[in-house]
């Protein structure tokens, strides 16, 4: 038969059960006594039908949930373990020592307020709460917890609309660090995303043949494809390469190609290192560059839209830039621009003879302008 008690001064009640025969003591976290035998009745029915107990569950504090995530993303060899680490970083300003149980929605609220009062946009808000229901959902499906709150999400906009035009990715490029401008170079061709650009090795660059490919679970819908090279593209890459021999060779001199790729397995590096972020720099060359704002997957978005405009299909461009659905236009709102004068076009021979009141001369336009 399990009782309530108070422990010394505390004002909380606790509870005493008995499962198995072994005594069980854990705290209800509560002032009121019917709400501890409330409890008390709860977990003696969980006891009864055979459901988990888990009175360690008001000792799990965030660090532990957040370590979980982070060895998870890593066994599985996730590719947005980073993304991971920067909503973490947030979270813990709000939560870090907390008991998980005091992490409720009420709580979570407070966060989301705190956030956008920091200036953070919706959709970021968002991702960083996807980042903490993941922390709880491993928390139940590992027995530390039985439930996890109610975690809200705030509306967002999910019309992407950050692009590049062609003169403002020339004034970023001049104001990137050297060693930065290829990449951006070629993210704006062909939409990559930043860590299938980063972790580009010279194993997967055929130069001869003018292609590069990413293997099969190197992507992050985890399907392979090659594309071909353009001339300026291939000509980066021969700079990329002769770049990392003229480091090699100050060592080596005679190194051969091969020896090259080996010492320097990244196509895209800083002095022979490779390169794990630019944030900062990003950041900052956009405020040299009077584009304070965009963000690195603007040129997702850019390289779709250009490859559309071009006259590129759709299906062709999908498979360049690495996106598995259609949906993707929708959210872009990209639209090809002759798409739209085939339809004016269209439009125009379904109202023929019909009077619209607009002049036909070019001197006639000229004087409405004027007149207006």
């Amino acid at each position: 038969m399990g009782m309530i008690y108070k422990q010394g001064k505390s004002r909380e009640w606790w509870i005493k059960y008995y499962n198995d025969g072994r005594p069980f003591r854990e705290s209800t976290r509560t002032e009121k006594e019917t709400e501890a035998r409330r409890i008390l009745r709860e977990r003696e029915g969980d006891i009864a039908s055979g459901r988990a107990i888990l009175p360690r569950a008001d000792r799990v504090r965030f660090e532990e949930l957040a370590d979980d995530l982070l060895k998870d993303y890593r066994i599985n060899g996730r590719r947005s373990l980073e993304r991971v680490e920067w909503a973490l970083k947030h979270l813990r300003a709000q939560f870090g020592g907390s008991r998980v149980l005091t992490i409720t929605t009420y709580a979570i609220r407070s966060y989301m307020e705190k956030r956008q009062k920091e200036g953070a946009k919706n959709g970021t808000i968002n991702r960083e709460l996807d980042v903490l229901k993941r922390m709880f959902s491993l928390a139940l499906a590992s027995e530390k917890l039985l439930r996890r709150p109610h975690i809200p999400m705030l509306d967002e906009d999910n019309v992407r609309t950050g692009f590049f035009s062609e003169v403002d990715f020339l004034a970023l490029h001049d104001a990137l660090p050297k060693y930065l401008r290829p990449i951006a170079t070629f993210a704006y061709t062909y939409g990559w995303r930043k860590g299938e650009i980063l972790g580009l090795t010279w194993d997967r660059v055929d130069l001869i043949a003018g292609t590069v490919r990413l293997d099969p679970g190197s992507t992050k819908n985890r399907e392979g494809r090659t594309v071909i090279l353009t001339g300026e593209l291939q000509s980066l890459l021969v700079r990329q390469l002769e770049g990392a021999r003229a480091i090699v060779i100050k060592e080596r001199p005679g190194a051969t190609a091969r020896e090259v790729a080996g010492e320097i397995p990244w196509v895209f590096h800083r002095n022979g290192r490779p390169i794990l972020n630019f944030r900062s720099a990003w950041t900052t060359a956009c405020k040299r560059a009077g584009l304070v704002g965009r963000i690195r997957h603007d040129f997702r978005r850019t390289a779709i839209r250009n490859m559309v405009r071009a006259g590129i299909s759709e299906r062709v461009a999908m498979m360049i830039s690495g996106h598995k659905t259609r949906s993707v236009f929708d959210r872009y709102d990209i639209v090809s621009e002759g798409d739209l004068r085939q339809a004016a076009k269209r439009l125009g021979q379904a109202s023929t003879g019909i009077p619209t009141g607009i002049p036909d001369s070019v001197e006639a336009v000229g004087i409405l302008r004027s007149e207006g």
